[in-house]
């Protein structure tokens, strides 16, 4: 067993440990970092008690994207256990009344021509557009995409169609939380992140330049080094271990 605080990286839709490479290898010397697997969940409870029934009593939680999410939802389940808190590219907001097409426009083509096709039409929209001409990083995200079953992909929309309202758990955060987006993300804009900021007790909130949807990838060093900062309490640290 790891003498280290314990901080877990939950990936969003679609994705997996790729997402948080640069993370893991870094935060690694100071921190066990723990990437959740949430795969084979068809709801939000149950990916947050995934990770609950793994992690020890006290530990630090990041999510990115549909991850944050889940996130919130382990904080909704057991708020004494979470020490510290990060959303990336999120949002809180209940299903709007174009979600649902907007999702099953993806599930119709994952469902007609598989999930290599899935990944070239979800892909690049989830990048800024800097990133979307460079062909070995969008390959990443295709074979990422492409790990995935579509049963695995439908699970994990049923989730985020069916979600609770996280607006209300906002309210119950009182440890200290990173909020971050990337300054193009198109999906979840910073404009979405300013009501997260503004419900929360102890917020500290950051925009990563030149960066879209992916953030953990499209710019690793300046988002490893927000959640160093985020981290680097050293009395929080004693008292994760």
């Amino acid at each position: 067993m790891s003498d280290k605080p314990t901080l877990y990286l939950v990936p969003g839709l679609l994705c997996d440990e790729r997402v948080w490479a640069h993370q893991q290898a870094v935060l690694g010397a100071d921190w066990d970092v723990r990437i959740a697997n949430t795969r084979g969940c068809c709801d939000f409870a149950d990916m947050a008690q995934r990770i609950l029934d793994d992690a020890p009593a006290r530990f630090a939680l990041a999510g990115h994207s549909m991850g944050a999410r889940v996130a919130l939802a382990v904080v909704d389940k057991a708020p004494e256990r979470v020490e510290r808190l990060a959303v990336m590219d999120t949002g809180v907001h209940p299903r709007g009344s174009a979600e649902f097409d907007a999702r099953m426009r993806f599930v119709t083509i994952a469902r007609e021509q598989g999930m290599a096709a899935l990944a070239r039409a979800w892909g690049p929209p989830m990048v800024g557009a800097t990133r979307r001409a460079d062909e070995r990083f969008m390959n990443d995200i295709f074979e990422m995409v492409q790990r995935y079953s579509l049963d695995e992909y439908e699970g994990q929309i049923n989730a985020l169609l069916n979600r609770p309202d996280a607006e209300q758990v906002l309210k119950t955060v009182t440890c200290p939380t990173l909020v971050l987006c990337g300054r193009d993300d198109e999906w979840s804009p910073p404009s979405q992140h300013e009501p997260i900021v503004a419900a929360l007790q102890r917020p500290h909130y950051v925009i990563i330049e030149d960066c879209g949807h992916m953030a953990p990838m499209e710019q690793p060093e300046p988002v490893t080094e927000a959640l160093r900062n985020w981290l680097s309490d050293s009395a929080a640290k004693r008292s994760l271990a």
